[in-house]
């Protein structure tokens, strides 16, 4: 009986209701002194979120017109805004005097991000690989590219990829992160384009003629602007004729004009080299039994 009554007396409920009203009326005073700096952290949080906006939109105005996809725009649009308000959050811990909780929460923050990084490390890979490319000023969406032994039009920069229309219209999608490791030729980025068109010639026939023939030919066909110009070589003595190349400019942002310019100069040199006499020989092979006299064995007769 004294037991039970000795942990009545040490569980009282008036004893419990006392010290639960203590601990809230304090709680209570805690809140009162701490209601100015309440307000204060509100009022940051509000003017943060103001900034936030105020950045958003400047961004939206100013670098987000050199983001070619529209959902990497979306993605740092609030990328940039969450960072804003996370910033305001933390200064409103401050000013609320909360350092042990902002201590904490940095803490988890690094822990969580580091699991999350090591978990997501190809994904993340391949994001900021995208973002970089949304910046990159050599690679836009409609460009003509050749890259990892591929060539086609961009027609997608997303968050993970980049997807590629090849001229056959089949489509190669490349992990942003494989695409910006690796070189790649933008065709698109100048207008014009040089053309390559090689031939041969007789021995029997005049260099000099066909030099200035295919040089006048060119110039007539293409226009050539100011500061190019047309080159011809010789360049080797071939089993059967004397091989030289042409080279001139074009208009060409893409690989269909090169191909339509090759196909008409080819087409000119062949019409004006039979107008004129000029011989373009093909491969000719000599034999030659002088030397090596074949002699055939009389067929013996059966018996």
């Amino acid at each position: 009986m004294q037991d039970a009554q000795g942990i009545e007396e040490k569980f009282s409920v008036n004893d419990a209701i006392t010290d639960l009203w203590t601990k809230l009326d304090g709680w209570l005073d805690a809140i009162i002194l701490k209601l100015p700096n309440f307000a204060v952290a509100i009022l940051v949080m509000v003017i943060f979120y103001f900034i936030a906006k105020g950045v958003r939109s400047l961004g939206k105005k100013v670098i987000y017109k050199r983001i070619s996809d529209e959902a990497i725009r979306q993605m740092v649009s609030k990328l940039v805004f969450a960072i804003i308000i996370l910033i305001g959050f933390f200064v409103a811990l401050g000013v609320m005097q909360l350092d042990t909780v902002l201590t904490t929460i940095l803490a988890s923050a690094g822990v969580v991000g580091l699991a999350i990084g090591l978990a997501l490390q190809g994904t993340l890979s391949n994001t900021f690989s995208g973002l970089m490319l949304s910046f990159q000023p050599k690679i836009r969406l409609g460009d003509f590219i050749e890259t990892n032994g591929m060539q086609g039009y961009v027609t997608e920069i997303s968050l993970r990829n980049v997807a590629i229309r090849q001229t056959n219209n089949e489509y190669v999608i490349i992990p942003n992160s494989i695409f910006i490791d690796n070189p790649f030729t933008n065709y698109s980025l100048t207008d014009r384009s040089r053309v390559e068109v090689s031939c041969g010639v007789g021995y029997e026939d005049d260099l000099e003629k066909v030099e200035k023939m295919v040089l006048e030919l060119i110039k007539e066909n293409f226009p050539i602007v100011e500061n190019e110009e047309i080159d011809f070589f010789f360049t080797e003595f071939g089993d059967s004729s004397i091989n030289f190349v042409t080279r001139f400019w074009i208009n060409s942002i893409k690989p269909k004009p090169k191909l339509a310019a090759q196909h008409k100069a080819i087409m000119l040199i062949k019409k004006k080299f039979d107008a004129e006499g000029i011989n373009i020989p093909f491969p000719i092979r000599t034999l030659d039994f002088g030397k090596n006299k074949l002699q055939m064995a009389p067929k013996e007769e059966k018996v």
